[in-house]
C-alpha cells in the first residue's frame, strides 16, 4: 500500500500532483496492483460523447488482486467474517485461502452451467457468504455480475434481468431479516415467467425450506458443490471490460444499469478504502451495507479484499433482537473500523443511549457514514456515544455512478466538521457551477456539484443505452460530470452536500426515481394520476409523499385504498419504496403546458407554505389551496 497518505502534508502534496500530473499520479497508484500485462495508455477521455478509458492495453483479473496475490503471506489470515441474523447462530470465518477455494468452486459451478466471459449473471441473494462467493466467481471467469437487492419485487427483478439479458440467476430458498423469514426463490420463479433469457437457476439452501425445482433449469448449490474442483484458472480480461452492472433509479421510470469497468474500478476501490479509513494490517473492518447496493460492492468486498483486509459481512438488521445488535457485534469481533448509514444511526438514537452504553466498543478507532449527508445531531450522537469522543467520523460522499468515495475526511488526518463531507480525495476535481454551467470560484459559495476531470472508477455507460448515460450525467453542463447534487464550499474549502436537485428521492440511502414510484402507484385501477416527492424524515433522511388523484372520489380518505396503493408499490418495486404519506387530491398544480410543479408539492409537504412563489400562472391556482388544506403532517 505505497499509496496510503499518512499526514496533511502528504495529502496536499498528493492532491497537487493529482491535479498537475494526473496520469503520473494514477500510474503510481495502479503500479501497486498485479497485472498480467501493463497498460500502454493511462487515460483517454471525452466528456461530450462520453468516452472514458483508463489503463488501455492492460490485462488482468481482479480476483487475482483480491485473492491469489494474498495467498503466500495472508493465506491463513481471516478475509471474511460472516455474522448471522440470529446472534445464537454461529458466525463463520473464512481465511483468504478458504475464500479463494470457495470462489473457485462457485466459478466452476457457473462454468458448468454454461456461463462464459461477458455473460450476465443476476445475483438475488441475502447477505450470506455465498453472495460474496458468487460476485467474485463471476469476476473470476470474466462474467458480468448484476446483484439485485433481495427485497425487490418480482417485477423489479424481471426488469433488471431483461434489461441485461441475464442467462443465469443465483438465489436462495429464503432469507432472514430480523424476526422475519422471507421467501426468495418464489420471487425469482414469478419473475422468470417473463424472462426468456434465463437458462439456469442456482439455489442456495439457507432456511431449509422446500421450493419448486424446475427440472433442467434449477439446481441446488450444495449438490453442485460435490461435482467441482476448488481450483479455477482466472479468465484474463481487458482493462475496460465490464466488471458489473448495478441498477439505480433515475428520474424516469426505468432503472439505469450503471456499468463499471474492471481496471479503473479496481484501482480506485483499493486506493479509496486504504486512505479514507486509514486501514492497517491487523484491523477488523465492518461495513453494514447490503451487497445489493454499491457500498457493499466497493466497501464490503472489493476494497477490503484488494488490501488484504478482514471484512465483516452482516446478515441481520440493527434492531434485532434489540437495538444493541450493532454494538454487540462490534465487541464480539473486536471491530476497529465501522461504516454505516445515517438512517441506522438515527433509528438507534431513537431507541435511547442505554443500548450503546451496555457495550465497551473500546476497539473502535474510526467511524464512517454513508448513503446521504449526516445531520449534526446524529453526527454528535455517533461521535460521542459510539466513538466515545475519540474516533474520527468520516462522512463520505459518493454515488453508485462514481464507484467509490469522492469527498471525505481521511481518518485521523483531516479536519472534521459535523455534517460536512470534507475535502476531495486526491485524484478528484470537484467544482461548483451556476445554472448556466459557469464555474463559481472561491469559497463560501453554493452551486451545483460537478466533477471536471475523470477518475478511474467512474461510470462508463448505462447498459444497452449509452445515450441515457450521456443525457443523465454529461449533457447538463458542457464537459462536466454532473452529480445531481447541490453543495456548499465553506471558507476552509470543505464541501457540504445540500442534497438532490433532480427527481430522485434518497430513502435510507436507497435512491428511487419519482417516476418509478409514480408508475407503480398508477398501476392501481382507481388511480388517475399521481405525483411523488421526497420530504425530510427524521429517521430515513427522506420520506416518500404521494399526491394521488382517484377516479372514484368516494375512495378518497379510504384506508383500504391507501393500503392497495402501498401494495402496488411493494409489488412493483419493493417494500423499501412504499409511500410514507398518501394524500388524495382532486388535481395537481400544473403549468399551462401540463408540467407538474413539484417544487410547490415539495414546499407543501415540508410545511414551507410562505415560500410557494407565484401560483397565479398555474392552470388552476385554486388547486394549491385545496392541497394545503388537506396536507398530511
Amino acid at each position: 500500500m505505497n499509496f496510503q497518505i499518512t499526514s496533511e502534508q502528504e495529502y496536499q502534496a498528493a492532491y497537487n500532483k493529482s491535479v498537475d500530473q494526473p496520469e503520473e499520479f494514477w500510474n503510481d497508484i495502479a503500479s501497486n496492483f498485479h497485472w498480467r500485462e501493463k497498460w500502454h495508455t493511462t487515460l483517454k477521455w471525452n466528456f461530450e460523447t462520453p468516452d472514458v478509458r483508463w489503463f488501455d492495453g492492460a490485462k488482468l483479473n481482479i480476483t487475482e488482486n483480491c485473492l491469489d496475490r494474498h495467498l503466500e503471506q495472508r493465506g491463513n489470515k481471516i478475509a471474511l467474517i460472516w455474522e448471522p441474523n440470529d446472534p445464537k447462530e454461529r458466525a463463520l470465518r473464512y481465511t483468504y485461502r478458504e475464500l479463494y477455494q470457495n470462489v473457485n468452486k462457485m466459478a466452476n459451478i457457473l462454468k458448468n452451467m454454461g456461463v462464459k466471459k461477458g455473460d450476465r449473471v443476476c445475483i438475488y441473494l441475502p447477505m450470506i457468504p455465498e453472495l460474496s462467493f458468487t460476485v467474485l466467481a463471476c469476476a473470476r471467469i470474466g462474467a458480468i455480475h448484476s446483484v439485485v437487492f433481495a427485497g425487490f419485487s418480482a417485477n423489479s427483478v424481471a426488469d433488471r434481468i431483461n434489461d441485461s439479458q441475464c442467462t443465469v440467476v443465483v438465489t436462495s430458498d429464503g432469507l432472514n431479516r430480523g424476526a422475519k423469514q422471507i421467501p426468495v426463490k418464489s420471487v425469482v420463479d414469478e419473475a422468470l415467467e417473463h424472462c426468456p433469457s434465463v437458462e439456469k437457476v442456482l439455489v442456495v439452501d439457507r432456511l431449509g425450506w422446500p421450493v419448486n425445482i424446475h427440472t433442467g433449469r434449477d439446481f441446488w448449490y450444495h449438490e453442485e458443490l460435490k461435482t467441482v474442483s476448488d481450483q479455477c484458472e482466472p479468465t484474463i480480461v481487458e482493462a475496460e471490460d465490464p466488471l458489473f452492472i448495478l441498477y439505480t433509479s433515475g428520474s424516469t421510470g426505468k432503472p439505469k444499469g450503471v456499468v463499471h469497468s474492471t481496471a479503473g474500478y479496481m484501482v480506485y476501490a483499493g486506493y479509496s478504502f486504504a486512505n479514507v479509513f486509514q486501514y492497517k494490517e491487523s484491523d477488523i473492518y465492518w461495513c453494514t451495507a447490503d451487497i445489493g447496493w454499491i457500498t457493499g460492492h466497493t466497501y464490503i468486498l472489493y476494497g477490503p479484499l484488494l488490501q488484504g483486509a478482514t471484512s465483516v459481512m452482516f446478515e441481520g438488521v440493527p434492531t434485532y433482537p434489540d437495538p444493541g445488535r450493532f454494538w454487540q457485534v462490534i465487541d464480539k469481533h473486536s471491530v476497529n473500523i465501522f461504516y454505516t448509514a445515517p438512517t441506522a444511526i438515527r433509528s438507534l438514537m431513537a431507541s435511547g443511549v442505554d443500548h450503546v452504553l451496555a457495550y465497551s466498543l473500546h476497539t473502535l478507532k474510526t467511524l464512517g457514514s454513508v448513503g446521504e449527508p449526516i445531520n449534526e445531531e446524529a453526527w454528535h450522537w455517533y461521535h460521542t456515544h459510539v466513538g466515545k469522543g475519540k474516533c474520527p467520523v468520516v462522512d463520505t460522499w459518493w454515488q453508485t455512478e462514481t464507484g467509490g468515495i469522492m469527498i471525505s475526511a481521511l481518518s485521523g488526518i483531516s479536519e472534521l466538521k459535523p455534517a460536512h463531507a470534507g475535502l476531495p480525495l486526491p485524484g478528484i476535481q470537484p467544482i461548483l457551477v451556476d445554472g448556466e454551467g459557469n464555474e463559481i470560484q472561491g469559497n463560501d459559495v453554493e452551486g451545483y456539484l460537478c466533477i471536471k476531470f475523470p477518475w478511474p472508477s467512474m461510470i462508463r455507460t448505462t447498459y444497452g443505452d449509452h445515450e441515457r448515460c450521456r443525457i443523465n450525467y454529461f449533457a447538463t453542463y458542457k464537459n462536466l460530470y454532473f452529480t445531481g447534487d447541490g453543495a456548499r464550499r465553506e471558507a476552509n474549502g470543505m464541501y457540504r452536500i445540500i442534497g438532490r436537485v433532480d427527481d430522485v428521492i434518497n430513502v435510507s440511502g436507497h435512491r428511487f426515481g419519482t417516476a418509478e414510484i409514480e408508475n407503480a402507484i398508477n398501476q392501481n385501477k382507481k388511480v388517475i394520476e399521481s405525483a411523488v416527492i421526497g420530504y425530510p424524515h427524521d429517521i430515513k433522511g427522506q420520506g416518500i409523499y404521494a399526491y394521488v388523484i382517484l377516479g372514484d372520489l368516494e375512495a378518497n380518505n379510504n384506508n383500504q385504498t391507501r393500503d392497495e396503493i402501498i401494495e402496488s408499490v411493494v409489488e412493483h418495486i419493493g417494500r423499501i419504496a412504499k409511500p410514507d404519506k398518501i394524500q388524495f387530491v382532486s388535481g395537481l398544480p400544473k403549468t399551462r403546458s401540463g408540467k407538474i410543479m413539484r417544487r410547490i408539492l415539495r414546499k407543501v409537504a415540508e410545511g414551507e407554505l410562505s415560500s410557494l412563489g407565484d401560483t397565479s400562472t398555474l392552470l388552476d391556482p385554486t388547486i394549491v389551496d385545496e392541497i394545503i388544506a388537506g396536507r398530511l403532517t
